[in-house]
């Protein structure tokens, strides 16, 4: 199954962060990183006083069933220190799933499309730059159909 993951840092080192939640993607069992994108600098959104994020998406392909899958992203985020505290507050790594190949998940702990990331320019912009022909299942459109540029994602370095 392809798995597009978005990723975001704003506490501490965050370009190291994300390296090593990367490093660790590719250690999970029956699991290889596809591709990475570019960093994005973005301003927090949900209106919590905090760091600016570097974010970014990736691609991997697992055979892991999509909740075997999510216990996984959630151990490496433990490991790297993420405290689920403040809601939409600042985070030492944030590993989210946006799609699974075409699939539709409405589990209590698993929402696949992610709701929200078609909203979010700050998930869009790296993900339309490693898979632009990817479809959203529910609104059937193209991450590059989805996508629009937004000054306040900088790519980073």
């Amino acid at each position: 199954m392809k798995v597009y993951i978005s990723f975001g840092s704003n506490i501490g080192d965050r370009e190291y962060q994300i390296n090593e939640a990367l490093r660790k993607l590719e250690q999970i069992q029956d699991t290889k990183l596809k591709a990475v994108s570019s960093l994005y600098e973005t301003a927090p959104v949900g209106g919590v006083v905090q760091d600016d994020f570097l974010n970014g998406a990736a691609i991997v392909e697992t055979n892991l069933t999509p909740i075997s899958f999510l216990n996984e992203i959630q151990r490496i985020e433990l490991e790297l220190g993420r405290e689920r505290k403040i809601h939409w507050g600042p985070r030492t790594i944030d590993l989210d799933v946006l799609l699974m190949d075409d699939v539709v998940i409405k589990h209590e702990r698993l929402k696949v499309p992610h709701p929200f990331m078609h909203e979010r320019s700050f998930v869009l912009i790296p993900l339309a730059e490693i898979a632009p022909e990817a479809v959203h299942p529910v609104l059937n459109k193209k991450i590059k159909e989805l996508v629009t540029m937004d000054p306040e994602v900088r790519r980073y370095k």
